[in-house]
């Protein structure tokens, strides 16, 4: 898998002081006992998604502060979507982004572009296009990311050296 890391170190310190605020929240956290594609966990899956869509937006000039929150939001669901339940009516693949939404609005402030990142990442699924290139940058690392994960071409290496980078946090 490749791994976007930045070559500018004020870049990662830049993204966790964007990021600082909703990773320290225990609900945030609580990802961690979700597993995602491939085995990994929903924070790990976030977080990279979250970093890459940061740093490519970032390049091109767009809102690289929305992407670096609605992307480590974009999945925040709190629930293992692996196990039924009827509690959730519905495909996961449908519902999860408006549960995403809600929970992050609970406990967050969030402006539109943010907003439109997590309840529009699974376009074409959820049908409605995003309305912002950032979303559209986060949906499109973000089916990147679930590909390379439930084919298993996430290297443990890479794993643990991106799992290094939250010692920032």
């Amino acid at each position: 898998m490749i791994f976007l890391k930045s070559k500018r170190k004020d870049d990662d310190f830049l993204y966790f002081e964007i990021i600082r605020p909703i990773i320290e929240n225990k609900e945030v956290q609580s990802m961690e006992q979700f597993a995602q594609h491939g085995g990994i966990s929903c924070l790990d899956h976030s977080m990279y998604v979250s970093y890459t869509s940061y740093l490519i937006c970032k390049r091109l000039g767009y809102d690289f502060h929305a992407a670096a929150r609605g992307g480590l939001l974009h999945d925040f669901f709190l629930y293992d979507w692996h196990k039924s339940s009827e509690d959730r009516p519905g495909l996961h693949a449908f519902t999860h982004p408006g549960e995403a939404l809600k929970n992050a609005e609970k406990h967050f402030e969030l402006n539109p572009r943010e907003r439109d990142i997590i309840v529009k990442h699974m376009w074409p699924v959820t049908l409605t296009l995003p309305k912002y290139r950032e979303a559209f940058v986060v949906m499109a690392v973000d089916k990147y990311c679930a590909v390379m994960e439930t084919l298993a071409f996430w290297q443990k290496k890479k794993l643990l050296a991106f799992r290094s980078l939250r010692a920032f946090v």
